[in-house]
């Protein structure tokens, strides 16, 4: 079998161009950070340069006594010390680096998914974590091989020449194993990935489809669907694995190789036995000083090699990142058209038959016309699965409009933009963040006062203290208090648009009785659409719409 070609594929170096761009402009905060972790690792060299330097003048000084020992040990340790704080300075910084481009990457994926690209869930939970090691480990460790090596061989020819020009010449070696190595391993990453993603959304899919599935009876063919798609995954991460573990090895032997070429020729020159002439005669704290900084040489590649299947994930993930992913100029383009909205001023909304369909299934909802006046409340009713939610969904951007249109104030609402920023919204399954109740309330207007955030509490009957912990699951929240965590967020944001979904379900009629006058109350001077199965809700409506 030929050996892999070095160039470098179109995609690579297309999916290698996005993550360049990703990491922002070339003097944004992102990119220092990457500059500052990699001169750290560079830096790295210095100490290894004076630990070497101890070795040799330790060793060179055995006669003389402790005395003469202790300063070379000492330089040593010292070293040791220092290199130990860099690395660990190093790590930090490209942390950072890393936490600040996927902090990006997932503010796009949100706006994405918002916008109507399904793809971005899998993009944010998944494709945005691929790219990590890329920039924490990867980004360093190649500025590190690229100047580290050299700097070193550099250092090693004022002791020895000579063995400064083995460890070169056996480098171009240790490169080109590196090369092939990482060609090989590409597509199999790549390929890798792409079965994760099918395994995800086919995953996603049937969890979607569970009361169908269930109510046909094809649990075993849908089992079997996921176990085939499990099992193409694990195939693709074991050929993965193989790859590395063969590349490992040869990387392994060309550095040892290269390090026992150095101790050959300076245990050689010590002893004056070399077969052929030199221009040099070595003492033994240069030979050991030439020795201690060989392996040295290799290590930034070691490190390389080790962070390359971080590359490879990140470039496998771009494909998902790029299509799912809106270009970072487009919420700012789309924001402007109702960022006009004001709270003093609720907007007329239009819907002119409207069609909602998901996929290649039937459509949800068609031919529908609905007209709603500045500052009216609207109750939508119907029975379970009639669209009630897609219809405030699409207002959010989150429910595809196949035909017709959405007028806001008469100006039309993009498929590809929403409301979100403009509109109070209260959904069935609130998101809860890591940290206190009152965080979780604050999501919705971080410019609120804390008694705001209290008024807001007690009105969706959220009782207790605010700071109690909280988990991305929801742990120190019932089911009921997480819908009402979603409504109190609704009735702190200061939106001229509020769109609450079933709002009072699962509520007895005394505390249903209660949460209809702070409803009555917040959507005073706003445009309200209400989806519910509530007569008592609907009775405060101006307006009820059966679907």
């Amino acid at each position: 079998m030929s050996a892999p070609s070095l160039n470098v594929p179109p995609d690579l170096r297309l999916a290698r161009a996005w993550l360049n761009t990703a990491a922002g402009p070339r003097r944004g905060p992102n990119r220092r950070a990457l500059t500052r972790a990699g001169a750290l690792v560079v830096a790295d060299t210095v100490p290894a340069v004076v630990f070497a330097l101890g070795l040799a003048w330790a060793l060179a000084a055995w006669t003389g006594g402790v005395e003469a020992i202790l300063p070379g040990a000492g330089m040593a340790l010292g070293a040791l010390l220092l290199r130990g704080l860099l690395a660990r300075a190093a790590v930090a910084a490209g942390a950072r680096a890393a936490a600040g481009v996927k902090r990006e990457l997932r503010g796009r994926a949100v706006a994405g998914l918002l916008s109507g690209r399904p793809a971005a869930l899998t993009a944010a939970a998944e494709g945005v974590e691929a790219v990590d090691g890329h920039y924490a480990r990867f980004e360093p460790a190649r500025l590190a091989a690229a100047v580290s090596p050299l700097i070193l061989i550099a250092v090693v020819a004022l002791a020895s020449p000579v063995a400064a020009g083995i460890l070169l010449f056996t480098l171009i070696s240790f490169i080109l194993g590196m090369a092939l190595a990482g060609v090989a391993a590409a597509g199999e990453s790549r390929r890798q990935f792409e079965a994760l993603a099918r395994l995800s959304g086919l995953f996603l899919d049937r969890v979607r489809a569970l009361p169908p599935i269930l109510a046909f009876r094809a649990e075993a063919r849908m089992a079997r669907d996921v176990a085939r798609a499990a099992g193409e995954l694990s195939s693709r991460t074991g050929k993965v694995l193989r790859i590395a573990f063969v590349s490992s090895a040869i990387i392994e032997f060309f550095a040892a190789l290269s390090v026992a070429l150095v101790a050959v020729y300076c245990g050689f020159n010590l002893l004056r036995l070399l077969p052929f002439p030199v221009p040099e005669t070595l003492d033994l704290g240069r030979a050991f000083f030439a020795l201690a900084l060989a392996p040295e040489v290799y290590a930034p590649l070691r490190r390389l090699a080790a962070a390359y299947h971080d590359r490879q994930a990140a470039e496998a993930a771009v494909p998902t990142l790029s299509t799912a992913l809106p270009d970072e100029s487009a919420p700012a383009a789309a924001a402007p058209a109702f960022a006009d909205l004001k709270r003093a001023r609720p907007p007329a909304i239009r819907f002119a038959q409207v069609a909602i369909a998901y996929g290649d299934a039937p459509p949800v909802i068609s031919g529908f016309d609905l007209d709603i006046r500045p500052g009216q409340i609207i109750a939508l009713t119907g029975a379970s699965g009639a669209g009630k939610s897609s219809v405030l969904h699409t207002l959010l951007g989150l429910a595809p409009v196949v035909s017709g249109h959405i007028l806001i104030d008469d100006r039309p609402l993009s498929v590809n933009a929403g409301l979100a920023g403009v509109a109070a919204w209260a959904g069935q399954a609130p998101v809860v963040l890591p940290g206190t109740l009152a965080d979780n309330i604050l999501a919705a207007d971080r410019s609120a006062t804390r008694r705001r955030v209290m008024a807001a509490a007690a009105g969706a009957g959220l009782h207790g203290d605010l700071d109690r912990p909280l988990d991305e699951r929801g742990g120190g929240l019932s089911g009921g208090e997480i819908r009402r965590l979603g409504l109190a967020r609704a009735l702190l944001k200061p939106a001229p648009i509020l769109l609450l979904d079933e709002p009072t379900a699962n509520l007895d009629r005394e505390s249903e009785a209660a949460l209809i006058e702070t409803l009555r109350h917040a959507a005073e001077g706003r445009t309200t659409l209400i989806a519910t199965h509530s007569a008592a809700v609907a009775a405060m409506a101006d307006r009820v719409v059966r679907l």
